[in-house]
């Protein structure tokens, strides 16, 4: 992707909403090591999962793979590296 080209807002949204997610299952992880029995910390990191899940395919179906070697679906036309990159925004 031309790093000229504008990205459309609403990619930096769901990128941010992303990011949030990664944090919160990240602390939840931490907190979950010390804590394995704590069944509502595990339904939250649970929820935080499928929230995670569900704004990466958005973010994939409408802007390409965020991530390679088999943590993203390519599309018939191998768009890896046509999209953005996370670290190109």
């Amino acid at each position: 992707m031309n790093m000229q080209q504008s990205l459309p807002q609403e990619y930096y949204q769901l990128l941010e909403e992303l990011q949030a997610a990664d944090f919160v299952l990240i602390e939840l992880t931490l907190y979950l090591d010390t804590h394995p029995g704590d069944i509502n910390a595990i339904n939250q990191f649970n929820q935080y999962a499928q929230y995670r899940q569900k704004i990466k395919q958005t973010i994939e179906s409408k802007y390409g793979p965020l991530q390679q070697y088999g943590n993203s679906y390519s599309d018939a036309k191998w768009s890896w590296n046509s999209a953005p990159w996370p670290w190109q925004v």
